[in-house]
């Protein structure tokens, strides 16, 4: 029998070797981060107040998406009391966000696309939820496009208001 053609050429051999070693690689560093330990949201509104003015902008919009998340479950599980509070977290940390960012002057940019982001979500979630429970949804967007208005505002200023 060909031995050769079984095990390939030197070639192949160190080609599958350094395969195998990026595959492994890889696997490694997806399992650590799936195991590495994130912080609550409870913790993240402790560490809120001891972080300096201009990361709290991205700490806030770390919270709020993490409600919406939070609520979207809620609401797959028909528990509409407790997705209607998580949502006035969301609300409550994006308007936190806006206000630090303006504040600051930092992460405009970002805390807007990512309210904006978040306006998707909630709109998806309008359609999905039941038809009593559509207001409070709506009017989360609402407050969260009046946010988006006060930073698209904020960093186009209208040529009137320089």
């Amino acid at each position: 029998m060909n031995w050769q053609w079984m095990m390939g050429t030197a070639r192949n051999r160190s080609f599958w070797r350094v395969t195998l070693a990026v595959a492994l690689t890889l696997a490694s560093s997806a399992l650590i981060r799936a195991t590495a330990k994130e912080p609550t949201v409870d913790e993240l509104k402790a560490r809120l107040s001891s972080t300096n003015i201009g990361n709290r902008p991205q700490l806030c919009l770390q919270i709020a998406e993490r409600q919406l998340q939070e609520a979207d479950k809620l609401y797959a599980a028909v528990e509409s009391e407790k997705a209607q509070a998580t949502l006035t977290d969301v609300v409550a940390f994006s308007e936190l966000a806006r206000d630090y960012s303006l504040q600051s002057h930092k992460h405009q940019k970002q805390t807007e696309i990512a309210v904006r982001r978040m306006t998707r979500k909630l709109t998806d979630l309008k359609h999905v939820v039941t038809h009593e429970e559509q207001p409070a949804v709506q009017e989360a967007i609402d407050k969260l496009e009046r946010v988006r208005d006060d930073l698209l505002l904020a960093m186009f200023p209208k040529k009137g208001d320089k």
